[in-house]
């Protein structure tokens, strides 16, 4: 985990690194082929749980 549920982020910030999707992406979230979740657009993080599956996520500010 690089950046906690709260934080604010960057767009092109990596927030998590993981072996297989522990985590998913949702809105604002890419996956790279390692994995590797990053923010698509700045804002702030959150890990909100959603039909038993983590997801994360970057709220923006619009």
């Amino acid at each position: 985990m690089k950046v906690f549920g709260g934080q604010t982020v960057k767009a092109g910030a990596i927030l998590v690194r993981q072996v297989g999707t522990t985590i998913h992406p949702g809105s604002n979230v890419g996956l790279g082929k390692d994995y590797t979740l990053f923010a698509k657009a700045d804002g702030v993080v959150s890990y909100p749980k959603s039909r038993g599956r983590r997801t994360a996520r970057v709220e923006t500010a619009s």
